[in-house]
């Protein structure tokens, strides 16, 4: 990782007072240690007219994943070769963050023994980041940095410059430019936006990040016109915390404010009827749709195709309509989190008999599979390659044949309403597909009509009057009359004239 900083001066207020700053002399390469590399600061010039400060960072792979033991990016441990194939190294991320204010610690708290007068002083600016991950690309990196005071060129990354068919990479070229701002204030925008824009933190964040937070972001942060969303994603989406930060952030603008800013916001708050609840999750809401319509069909005997965790036999455990469940998953690692989450080794005798978890494929029949009144398939479909998926109908509607089958998938249509994800990009990694309304519900009905199951279809989450629901929902009825084949449609159109 790679960063520049640069400034210029006359001989009255020469540029080499950036050395006194920084702590850091000019005329001396150093180099730092940190727990994932080392930090070398070097000065590629610098006389009275312009002086520039390097930081390179050399991150240890190795060191990355030893220490993360799992936590962050590049140290998941369903991925092994992710955690030494990745853009930790190259790209500008939390890890160049916390070297920054390692590194830089004096300069960033606005301290300096030697001339003490410096900090406080707006000198101009120029900070170079030539590889830094911007995930809302470019626009989302002006509407960071511009409210500051910056002067933004964030230029887009080709894919490959030989191959400019392909487009543009996530990653932007970014140069910031300000004649205003004082050396600290600009360590603790990068400090705090970095790993904004990268949207993912190499360590685990815990309660005390709120304070490293609100410390960086004295003064500037409380007025942010995105303050949520660099509240929320510096916090890893930590709800709990998000929620803490933002409250005492509210506390330090209205500390501010003037006596009638603040009487209208007490008035603003006195209209509100109750304050504003955190929104249910969405895998909340697919579950509680999903138990409403096993409700509804009537199914005592219920089997989650593809359980993952065990989230839905849990849920389904807690109410006594369903007489027996059945969690079933490829792999043995789920299973072995989803026995630990519903405890079963304590489970009493009563309730264990009511519960089952086993191994097995979905793209083979399987005869454990029968005999249930209701199936599920809840976001398991877009994980199978598309030419996999007429194996997975027939082990489902063809062979095991439950009397009602349902099936949940993302809406790839409601993505553009998730500022955090890329255009074009998937929601998760390992999704093979994400359909349209459209192309589900003629998957769908195709599906049903091959097997003689009726088929209608249920929004889950807020359903956008423009792009539909952030999640769809098919309700498959077995048909008792079974498939149509040529010969009883014949009949049908035979009964039907006479």
């Amino acid at each position: 990782m790679f960063l520049t900083l640069t400034t210029t001066g006359t001989p009255e207020r020469p540029a080499t007072d950036l050395g006194y700053l920084l702590h850091k002399h000019p005329d001396k390469a150093q180099a730092f240690s940190t727990s994932y590399g080392t930090a070398h600061v070097l000065y590629p010039e610098a006389d009275d007219r312009r002086c520039t400060a390097a930081l390179l960072l050399e991150v240890d792979a190795v060191a990355l994943v030893r220490r993360g033991k799992g936590k962050g990016r590049g140290g998941a441990p369903d991925a092994a070769l992710a955690q030494y194939v990745n853009d930790r190294p190259y790209a500008a991320s939390s890890l160049l963050a916390v070297a920054l204010s390692s590194v830089f610690s004096s300069a960033m708290k606005g301290t300096c023994h030697a001339r003490p007068e410096l900090p406080a002083e707006p000198r101009p600016l120029r900070i170079e980041v030539p590889a830094l991950p911007a995930r809302g690309g470019p626009e989302l990196v002006r509407r960071l940095f511009e409210p500051l005071g910056w002067a933004v060129a964030a230029q887009p990354v080709a894919l490959d410059a030989e191959f400019p068919e392909w487009g543009d990479s996530r990653y932007v070229r970014l140069v910031l430019e300000s004649q205003a701002l004082t050396l600290a204030e600009a360590l603790r925008h990068l400090y705090v936006l970095l790993p904004v824009l990268d949207d993912a933190k190499h360590y685990w964040v815990a309660p005390d990040e709120v304070d490293k937070l609100l410390r960086a972001g004295e003064g500037w942060l409380a007025e942010h016109p995105e303050q949520k969303l660099i509240t929320s994603r510096y916090l890893s989406r930590r709800w709990s915390l998000t929620r803490q930060a933002m409250e005492r952030l509210e506390l330090v603008r209205l500390a501010e404010a003037d006596d009638s800013e603040v009487e209208e916001i007490d008035n603003a708050v006195e209209a509100e009827t109750e304050e504003e609840q955190r929104p249910t999750p969405l895998a909340v809401q697919r579950r509680d749709a999903i138990i409403e319509a096993l409700r509804a069909s009537g199914a005592s005997r219920v089997v989650d195709l593809g359980c993952g965790q065990g989230q839905l036999v849990q849920a389904l455990l807690k109410d006594s309509q369903f007489t027996q469940i059945a969690g079933v998953d490829v792999s043995m690692r789920a299973l072995t989190i989803a026995s630990r989450r519903l405890k079963l080794d304590r489970m009493g005798e009563r309730q264990a008999s009511r519960v089952t978890l086993f191994q097995g494929s979905l793209a083979y029949t399987d005869k454990r599979l029968k005999g249930y009144d209701a199936a599920v398939l809840s976001e398991v479909i877009e994980h199978l390659d598309l030419p996999r998926l007429p194996a997975l109908e027939y082990a489902v509607f063809g062979a095991a044949r439950p009397r009602t089958v349902l099936v949940t998938t993302p809406n790839v249509e409601y993505n553009v309403r998730w500022e955090s994800l890329p255009a074009g990009h998937v929601r998760h990694g390992d999704h093979r597909f994400e359909w349209t309304r459209e192309e589900f519900r003629s998957w769908a009905r195709a599906v049903a009509e091959r097997h003689g199951y009726g088929v209608r279809f249920v929004p889950v989450g807020p359903d956008d009057p423009e792009v539909g629901p952030p999640t769809q929902m098919a309700v498959f009825e077995l048909d008792p009359a079974g498939p149509k084949t040529e010969k009883n449609e014949k009949n049908e159109k035979e009964a039907k004239a006479a």
